[in-house]
């Protein structure tokens, strides 16, 4: 099996669904002599900031000097990313290995009457078998979905539960209510251990409280709203906490957030298992910490944004952003969303904020149509363009921005990153 072919028999497996359990996995990773057992975890579980929370945590263990994997979901440009140890991606010989290694043994249990494990199932058994292989220190693990039932879940018991906050999402297979969200993400906090969360609506936080509680596990809230932003600019962001400065080179208020409640799951670590993180290693981690696609410039001049904002909490997120640093600009945006979210939320928080609107559409079946979501966005009164293909959306961006505009593109993360590349290609010659 060659890199092209485990790609595509990973791609295959789209068609047996998003199936929310512990039974497929445990039994795969069980026939591949269960790696995840092998390894060190810092789980990361939240509706939204929970990718950016989830790279910090990585970039400070990283400035430490341990050898440490970061798993997340999806992709932005390519598939590998998925997959990283200390900043490089899975190699793509590491890859079609395991995924031909886990293939045999997926084959087997359609052999012994098991059902067919998932896309997400079948990706995060390669991740383990890659980073026990790898024999890192650490895993920083990005939740799939919810929490709970989420394959990533398998894992016996973290070191640190991080919940970062708890929003509205997925509410077909999560809930419908804040406190039913909540449970499910709560779902990732084990025994006695430790779980940091983000300050949390008071609904949602009674739940993990008592999850806690009945787990013996502690709780450690982060101090989101003790920092002081310093200063904020589209090169990054300064604040302090607590009489101490840290820069990041992620722009947005809410990174900051992000931020704190990584360097949190730091101390938390530092204290609860006297793993030696030290307060430059916090301090150069978050200043190191890249997370392509979320709030990202992709040029200065003409100022070209894109921002994977893909629900009604990041796009509030994005919306105080671009309020903060693009004060008086003139926006021309590229917007497209999958048809399943809060679509009327996200569009009453940015269309106020938008001069111009191209609507078009991510690649993935779950999709907004151009013309359903340019329907929705007449309504807000401006100028609404449509363009389904992704390129000539973008080509429409440039053609209606002038030279003191900015051409903002936010949306599904499946239209982000095929924006990105088209982007990387005619604004960095890649």
């Amino acid at each position: 099996m060659n890199v092209r072919e485990a790609i595509d028999y990973i791609h295959s497996t789209y068609q047996f669904g998003s199936k929310l359990g512990l039974d497929n996995i445990t039994q795969l990773l069980s026939y591949m002599g269960n790696p995840q057992d092998r390894l060190k975890y810092i789980h990361v579980a939240g509706t939204n900031g929970k990718g950016s929370t989830s790279t910090m945590i990585y970039s400070i263990l990283r400035a430490q000097g341990y050898k440490t994997g970061l798993y997340t979901s999806p992709y932005l440009e390519v598939f590998n990313e998925r997959i990283q140890i200390n900043g490089v991606n899975i190699d793509d010989q590491s890859l079609a290995e395991i995924v031909s290694f886990v293939k045999t043994h997926v084959d087997r249990m359609l052999v012994e009457g098991f059902s067919h494990p998932t896309e997400f199932e079948v990706v995060t058994a390669v991740a383990f078998e890659y980073y026990a292989r790898s024999k890192v220190d650490y895993v920083v693990l990005e939740v799939g979905l919810g929490g709970r039932l989420d394959s990533t879940n398998v894992i016996k018991k973290p070191l640190v539960s991080v919940i970062t906050p708890v929003d509205l999402d997925h509410v077909e297979y999560l809930g419908e209510t804040l406190e039913k969200v909540a449970f499910e993400k709560a779902g990732i906090i084990k025994a006695d251990s430790v779980c940091v969360v983000h300050p949390q609506a008071p609904e949602a936080m009674e739940i993990i409280d008592v999850r806690c509680q009945l787990l013996g596990t502690r709780l450690v809230v982060a101090p989101c709203g003790e920092a002081e932003i310093q200063s904020a600019t589209l090169e990054g962001t300064v604040f302090k906490l607590f009489d101490n400065a840290y820069c990041l080179k992620l722009i947005g208020d809410y990174q900051v957030n992000n931020a704190i409640v990584a360097l949190t799951a730091a101390e938390a670590l530092r204290e609860a298992y006297d793993i030696e993180i030290s307060d430059n290693a916090i301090r150069d981690g978050l200043a190191a910490a890249r997370w392509p696609g979320r709030l990202e410039v992709m040029s200065a001049q003409p100022l070209v944004m894109i921002d994977g904002a893909h629900n009604f909490h990041g796009a509030t997120g994005l919306a105080a952003s671009v309020k903060r640093l693009m004060p008086g600009k003139r926006i021309v945006a590229v917007v497209g969303i999958l048809g399943d979210k809060d679509i009327s939320g996200m569009l009453s928080v940015m269309m106020p904020l938008l001069d111009t609107v191209i609507a078009t559409e991510p690649s993935n079946p779950r999709k907004m149509s151009a013309e359903g979501l340019a329907e929705r966005m007449a309504t807000f009164g401006k100028n609404v363009l449509i363009e389904p293909t992704i390129p000539e959306a973008l080509n429409r961006a440039f053609e209606q921005a002038g030279p003191d505009d900015a051409v903002l593109c936010f949306g599904s993360l499946y239209m982000i990153g095929e924006a990105r590349t088209l982007l990387r290609a005619r604004l960095w010659n890649e």
